[in-house]
């Protein structure tokens, strides 16, 4: 089954491509420049705001809560429950367009409310059924004590580090208005040590810089942890986002099958069903000049029989194109090496597997291989291609090796970019390796599945 690649398969049309654009480097080092970048004032306004808005949550999540479980002996304890739910499902929203906002975390908007009837009741059972408001009620609640640890270090970090830091410039404050000689580091009734000589405030200015350019890297831990928390408790579930994939993944196959589908209806029209209609009017031509003129009909009919004959060539193409005979009766290795024959380029076929996998998966393979090598065929302009097919652990892995010329880039056409979504549509994995002047290496993993009747 051959598909187009043409630009898919991204040859460099320049010196320009080998080259690429290199990002803009940064003199200072990351733990330098740390302090005074943008992320870093971000991730403190996130952790200042999320005091006061733990505190919102809090306050409303479980006085409401606690009165719609307090209500359940009532028919009001149901409403004032979806009603609570409902407000963390707002405030949810809020705390992912601040994390968005604040942290750079691009979190999806969770599974909406499934209605299975309408109206106020069947909002309340959809409200309180839906697994997202049940986590942003537990967010709403573990948010607090997280909020307060990190509103703490992080306020107390920052101030010592940019108040020592600073030191030299207020430290005169002290023996003018506060009448002692600077920081006081230790005192008792007989004793007492300051920071007041300039090699004491240098060290306090130095350990203040410590303090200062470790405290970025504190608090970016610690949002590390809000990230989590937002994307595990106010992002869509792992069931949702799969299914959300699993949709995807079977529009893929709907349409790919509606295109192969087509493809063979244009085949059997245009090849096949022309040349036998072409031949039937031959053979309708040649019977009535059978008893007029022998020899322009037995002419007649010797063209008609090589019309069969490319008729019956294209049938087996087309055939073979479908699911070939080989692979059904012999498996991939075989397959494989039939395909590996027609090549224009020489191919070295190496099969390592034990048992046959599932005929979707087998299928999947073969024609993988078979469009890969049309593609060495028609742009790599390579002198040698390798294939080798291997199973590890619950993966069947497939490589295809050239020493063309390279270039193969699947983001800039159709051809890479489709054998990605077929293999997307099993949950497989195309890796594409072929930098300008080769060798192009493209490995595919496939599931392993194998068919109860094998």
């Amino acid at each position: 089954m051959a598909t187009e690649y043409g630009q898919g398969y991204g040859f460099p049309t320049g010196p320009g491509h080998a080259r690429g654009v290199e990002g803009r480097r940064h003199r200072m080092p990351a733990a330098l420049r740390a302090p005074v970048e943008g992320r870093a004032w971000r991730e403190l306004a996130y952790v200042l705001l999320s005091l006061p808005i733990s505190i919102l949550l809090f306050t409303y999540a479980v006085p409401m809560v606690s009165l719609g479980a307090g209500l359940l002996v009532t028919f009001l304890g149901v409403p004032v429950l979806a009603a609570a739910l409902a407000g963390c499902r707002g405030f949810g929203s809020v705390e992912r367009a601040r994390a968005r906002g604040l942290l750079g975390l691009d979190v999806g908007e969770p599974e909406p409310l499934r209605l299975k009837r309408q109206g106020f009741m069947g909002w309340i059972g959809a409200v309180l059924k839906s697994g997202t408001s049940w986590r942003a009620l537990l967010y709403s609640v573990l948010q607090l004590p997280w909020a307060v640890l990190s509103f703490t270090v992080t306020v107390t970090f920052w101030s010592v580090g940019w108040s020592l830091v600073t030191y030299p410039l207020w430290f005169w404050v002290l023996p003018l208005h506060a009448g002692q000689d600077g920081i006081q580091l230790y005192g008792d009734e007989h004793h007492a040590i300051y920071l007041d000589n300039p090699f004491e405030i240098a060290v306090t200015a130095g350990v203040g810089l410590l303090f200062t350019l470790a405290t970025p890297w504190i608090v970016r831990a610690l949002t590390t942890v809000d990230r989590l928390m937002v994307h595990g408790l106010l992002g869509p579930s792992r069931l949702a986002t799969r299914v959300v994939e699993l949709e995807a993944d079977r529009g893929v196959v709907v349409d790919t099958a509606a295109a192969d589908l087509r493809r063979i209806e244009r085949d059997l029209h245009d090849g096949a069903q022309a040349r036998l209609v072409s031949l039937a009017m031959d053979l309708g031509l040649a019977k009535e000049k059978l008893r007029e003129d022998p020899q322009a009909a037995a002419r007649m009919v010797d063209e008609a029989h090589g019309e069969v004959k490319t008729a019956l060539q294209e049938l087996r193409d087309l055939a073979r194109g479908i699911h070939p005979a080989v692979l059904t009766d012999r498996g991939l290795d075989a397959a494989l090496s039939a395909v590996a024959a027609r090549c224009t380029v020489p191919v070295q076929v190496e099969v390592d597997l034990s048992e046959r996998p599932g005929p979707a998966i087998e299928g999947i393979a073969y024609f993988t291989v078979s469009e890969l090598l049309q593609n060495v065929a028609k742009h790599s302009r390579a002198s040698w291609a390798a294939v080798e097919l291997w199973r590890s652990e619950d993966r069947l892995m497939l490589q295809v090796v050239d020493n063309g010329v390279g270039g193969a880039d699947r983001s800039r056409g159709s051809g890479l970019a489709g054998l990605t979504e077929r293999l997307d549509a099993v949950d497989g994995i195309l890796v594409v390796d072929s930098p300008a002047g080769g060798p192009t290496r493209v490995t595919a993993e496939l599931p392993w599945r194998v068919e109860r009747t094998r």
